[in-house]
């Protein structure tokens, strides 16, 4: 699922500094969110389905 990312928005988290950091960005789409480094945007990007990604910002909040 890394084809056709170009025409993704890319956001970052409103918690990223402005300092270019360690960072990801990603990018919803109808079928998965894709996620990217925001240091290096020419690597391919990997994505999950929304089930999963629900599931790891569920467990990532509770940290």
């Amino acid at each position: 699922m890394t084809s056709g990312t170009a025409e993704l928005f890319w956001f970052k988290s409103s918690y990223s500094g402005s300092q270019g950091d360690d960072c990801v960005e990603i990018a919803i789409a109808e079928r998965a969110v894709h996620v990217r480094d925001s240091k290096d945007v020419a690597r391919p990007a990997f994505a999950v389905g929304h089930e999963g990604w629900g599931r790891f910002v569920r467990f990532a909040s509770e940290r």
